[in-house]
């Protein structure tokens, strides 16, 4: 997940640049360039699975499958087919729906603070958009370093002993409450300076997400992982689409960003109280009766 983050550091770095030489379109056509080149490498090196990848090594694939603790399936055996997913089933279980609602939380807090962020420093502390990308820009980079930070923890935690259920709880704790926190400080930083480290320190620790709800899609039914990652997307697309745009209407009607910062500040509470209801790291029975 680090290299999505750096992407969003660079892309708010070099937006301005390229704003300032090729128009307000110029960074929309060369990213989305860069975006055709990116599926050519994809396609070409990618497979459905590790047995099937062309390059993978015969040691690689026996260390992948020793460690997800899985039998090794032989190099050439056809893929099976697979039968229609029980989504009914999958939406009748609380731990959907506290995948569903953490994934539409981190996704508003995670594209309101990228989209909205540069434009704030420009209104409350009236610095020009091209300081206010550096200022908005060092908190990605914090996130893809405290991603990395919390992974390890996670492990370190599983290995030590702690339960899965108790681990995927204590990091989406940190990536909801840790954020909600900051944003209630960012409500009253008075100087640009402070008000970067109170954003660095939101975006920072929404990271912990990625070692909550992000894996737990399979720890709870790892055949339908695909399926409840996107059944998540779709909750946290659609709360990103409403953040986004509430955001902009609320400052409208508002005049101010200190109560949208405050509703998002709430939400982070909430959600982080459903999840730890909710959420568990055991697998969980989604074909059986009951």
């Amino acid at each position: 997940m680090a290299g999505f983050q750096l992407g969003n550091a660079i892309g708010l770095l070099i937006a301005p640049i390229i704003m300032s030489q090729a128009g307000v379109f110029g960074p929309f056509v060369i990213f989305g360039l860069f975006g055709f080149l990116w599926v050519l490498v994809w396609l070409f090196a990618t497979s459905s699975t590790p047995d099937r990848h062309p390059q993978i090594s015969r040691y690689e694939l026996k260390y992948i499958m020793k460690s997800q603790k899985l039998p090794m399936p032989d190099i050439k055996e056809p893929e099976k087919s697979r039968m229609i997913p029980p989504f009914r089933k999958l939406l009748s279980k609380m731990p959907t729906w506290a995948l569903i609602s953490a994934n539409a939380m981190h996704s508003w807090g995670y594209f309101v603070i990228l989209s909205w962020m540069p434009i704030y420093f420009n209104t409350i502390y009236h610095v020009n958009l091209r300081e206010a990308a550096w200022f908005s820009a060092l908190p990605w980079v914090m996130m893809a370093v405290l991603g990395y930070v919390a992974g390890a923890g996670s492990d370190m935690l599983i290995r030590n002993g702690t339960s899965v259920t108790s681990t995927r709880k204590i990091m989406q704790s940190i990536g909801f409450v840790g954020p909600g926190v900051a944003l209630l400080g960012l409500n009253m930083a008075r100087n640009p300076f402070v008000a970067s480290a109170w954003l660095t320190a939101a975006v920072g620790l929404n990271s912990f997400s990625h070692s909550g709800f992000l894996v737990n899609l399979q720890e709870i039914a790892p055949q339908y992982a695909g399926v409840l990652h996107g059944m998540s997307n779709t909750g946290g697309t659609l709360a990103a689409i409403i953040g986004t745009v509430g955001a902009g209407f609320f400052v409208e009607q508002m005049g101010s960003f200190r109560g949208f910062l405050m509703l998002t500040s709430l939400l982070y509470f909430i959600s982080a109280i459903f999840w730890d209801i909710f959420a568990t790291g055991e697998r969980i029975n989604f074909n059986g009766a009951g």
